[in-house]
C-alpha cells in the first residue's frame, strides 16, 4: 500500500492506494498474510486497518474477473461460508442482468474511512467505510466512479486462514460518481 494523491473528475483524493499484487501471496495458499499461523488474533486486531483494504482489493480483482471459476476462486482467498456466496452471487447476478461482463473496470485507488472492530474470542465483527476511485468502461466512453460504501462485516479464521465470513453492504454512496470521458 502507498499513500498518493489520485485526480479523479476534478476531484482531489488523498488516498490509499491498494496494490493487487500481494508479495506473499502465491497460487493456491492464497493470501499468505492472511493465514491463521502467522498473525494471531491480536495481531490482526492491531492490524485490520492495513488488511481490511487487501481484502476488499481482493475481492474488487475478483469482481473484474468475467470466468466463472476464476471470479470464484479469486472471492475463495479471502472469503468463506456466507460472505464467499454472497460476493459470488452479487458477481453472478451482475453479469447474468448484462452488467459488468467484459472485465471494463479498474480499481485506481481505496480509502479506508472507518473501521470499528469487536473482538470475542478469534471472531471479528466490523462496520467497515471505504472509498474507491476507478473507471467503467463502456463501448465509447468511460465513467470516472468516486463511490463511498459501508458494510457490516464478521472476519474470523477458517481453515487456518483469516476469512470474510459474513458481508453485509449497508450503505453506497454515489455522490462522487465523477464524470464521462471519452474512450480513446
Amino acid at each position: 500500500m502507498t499513500t498518493g494523491l489520485l485526480v479523479a473528475g476534478g476531484l482531489a483524493v488523498l488516498a490509499v492506494v491498494v496494490t493487487f499484487a500481494h508479495p506473499k501471496a502465491t497460487g493456491d495458499q492464497g493470501f499468505a498474510a492472511l493465514e491463521f499461523g502467522e498473525l494471531s488474533a491480536e495481531e490482526f486486531s492491531n492490524t485490520s486497518y492495513e488488511i481490511l483494504p487487501e481484502m476488499l482489493a481482493v475481492i474488487y480483482r475478483a469482481f473484474s474477473e468475467t470466468e466463472e471459476e476464476r471470479i470464484y476462486d479469486s472471492l475463495a482467498q479471502v472469503s468463506a461460508d456466507e460472505a464467499l456466496e454472497t460476493l459470488y452471487l452479487e458477481r453472478m447476478g451482475a453479469m447474468v442482468g448484462g452488467g459488468l461482463d467484459e472485465g471494463n473496470q479498474e480499481l485506481h485507488a481505496m480509502e479506508l474511512e472507518g473501521l470499528a472492530s469487536h473482538r470475542t474470542g478469534t471472531t471479528f465483527r466490523m462496520n467497515a467505510t471505504w472509498r474507491v476511485v476507478g473507471t467503467v468502461g463502456h463501448a465509447t466512453h468511460l465513467h470516472v466512479r468516486g463511490n463511498t460504501y459501508a458494510a457490516d462485516l464478521t472476519v474470523e479464521p477458517v481453515g487456518g486462514k483469516w476469512r470474510m465470513t459474513s458481508f453485509d453492504l449497508t450503505d453506497v454512496d454515489r455522490s462522487d460518481a465523477g464524470t464521462m470521458v471519452v474512450a480513446e
